[in-house]
C-alpha cells in the first residue's frame, strides 16, 4: 500500500476505519466551544496502539475555522480555546503552582518557512525564568517561571535535538515541557486549519520521513506535551487522492461499463503507487507541498499558538496583563 504520512491521531483513526478495521482500545469525543471544533482521540489500550501506530495517550484536535487568520476576533478566542484545552492537559499531568517552571520548545528550522513555526512561536512567548531569578522582588508574583529553547534541527547543529534538550533539562530542571513542531498531514484541507496537541512527546521530523529521536517522559524524565499544526501535505499523498477522485468521476460517467470501466476499476494500490513514485522519480520521498501564502499563515499560527501558552502557563493573569508584559 502506498506509504500515507501523517502526523495526526484523528486522521490516522479515519485511515483505519476506511480499511474496515475495528478500533478497539480507542475513544473518541467531540465538543463544539464558541462555534470551533475540539474532538480528542483517546488511546486507552495495547491494541489501539498497536493498529493506530500512535502511543496511548490524548490527542487533541482543534479546527481552526475558515477566514481566521483574516479576522483578529476570530484568533483570539481560537487563542482562548487552546489555552484552556492546553492548561487542562497541564494540571492533568502536574500541579500549575508558582515555583513551576515550564520549558517551551520550539523545534524546527527557522530558515524554512513551512519548518519554522517552532521556533516564531517561542519569539512571542511571555519568557520569565530570568526575571525570576534575577529581580524577583520586583516581578508580580502571580507570574510563573517560563524559559524557550529553538534548538535548530540536525543539519544546522550538527547535534541531536534530544541531546540538546537532554543537557538543558539536567541544568534547569523544568516540571514540565511543551514541544512546538510542524506537521505532515494527509489532507490538503487540513494544511493549516487543525492545531493538535497531545500529551504522549513527539518525535520530530517523523512526518515527513525524517525521525530524530523522540522527546517524551521517557527519554527526558520530563512530561512532555507537543503542540503542533500541519504545514504540510505529502507529494505523493496529494497525487494518491487526486488519482482517486479522477477514477470515480470517470467510472461514474461510464454508462456502457465495457474494457474500459474494468481497466479503470481494476487499477489496483500497488499500480497507483507505482505510477505515483515514477513521475516523482527522483523526489518521492522528499516531495512536500505547502500553499503559496504559507508565510502570512505561519505568522497568524505563531500568533495563536503563543498566545494560547501563554493563557495556560499564566493562570492568573489576563489576556491585557500579558499584552502588557510582551509590550
Amino acid at each position: 500500500m502506498l506509504n500515507i504520512r501523517t502526523d495526526l491521531a484523528l486522521e490516522a483513526k479515519e485511515m483505519c476505519e476506511d480499511e474496515n478495521k475495528k478500533i478497539d482500545g480507542v475513544k473518541v469525543e467531540e465538543n463544539l466551544i464558541n462555534g470551533i471544533k475540539v474532538t480528542n482521540v483517546k488511546i486507552t489500550e495495547d491494541v489501539g496502539e498497536r493498529i493506530m501506530g500512535k502511543p496511548k495517550g490524548s490527542y487533541i484536535t482543534i479546527d481552526i475555522p475558515e477566514f481566521t487568520h483574516y479576522n483578529g476576533e476570530l484568533r483570539d478566542e481560537l487563542s482562548r480555546v487552546l489555552g484552556k484545552e492546553l492548561k487542562h492537559i497541564i494540571n492533568s499531568i502536574v500541579k500549575i503552582d508558582k515555583s513551576m517552571t515550564a520549558m517551551v520548545v520550539g523545534l524546527g528550522n527557522w530558515n524554512i518557512t513551512p519548518d519554522s513555526l517552532g521556533p516564531k512561536v517561542v519569539s512571542k512567548l511571555m519568557i520569565t525564568r530570568h526575571l525570576k531569578q534575577l529581580i524577583p522582588d520586583k516581578i508580580d508574583e502571580r507570574i510563573r517561571p517560563v524559559c524557550a529553547i529553538s534548538p535548530g534541527v540536525l543539519g544546522l547543529t550538527g547535534i541531536e535535538t534530544s541531546e540538546i534538550i537532554s543537557g538543558i533539562v539536567g541544568k534547569i530542571k523544568p516540571n514540565i515541557i511543551i514541544c512546538i513542531d510542524s506537521l505532515a498531514s494527509r489532507k490538503v484541507d487540513r494544511v493549516n486549519s487543525t492545531i493538535q496537541i497531545s500529551d504522549t512527546g513527539i518525535s520530530p521530523g517523523s512526518g515527513v520521513q525524517n525521525r530524530r529521536m523522540e522527546l517524551s517522559e521517557k527519554a527526558l524524565g520530563v512530561p512532555v506535551i507537543a503542540l503542533g499544526v500541519p504545514t504540510v501535505v505529502d507529494a505523493a499523498t496529494m497525487a494518491s487522492d487526486t488519482i482517486d477522485l479522477v477514477l470515480n468521476e470517470m467510472i461514474a460517467k461510464s454508462k456502457s461499463g465495457g474494457e474500459f470501466y474494468n481497466i479503470l476499476k481494476s487499477l489496483d494500490r500497488e499500480e497507483k503507487r507505482k505510477l505515483i513514485l515514477e513521475v516523482l522519480n527522483p523526489y518521492s520521498q522528499n516531495t512536500m507541498v505547502t500553499p503559496k501564502d504559507v508565510d502570512i499563515i505561519i505568522e497568524s499560527i505563531a500568533k495563536i499558538l503563543s498566545t494560547g501558552i501563554n493563557i495556560a502557563l499564566q493562570p492568573e493573569l489576563n489576556a491585557k496583563e500579558i499584552n502588557a508584559f510582551l509590550d
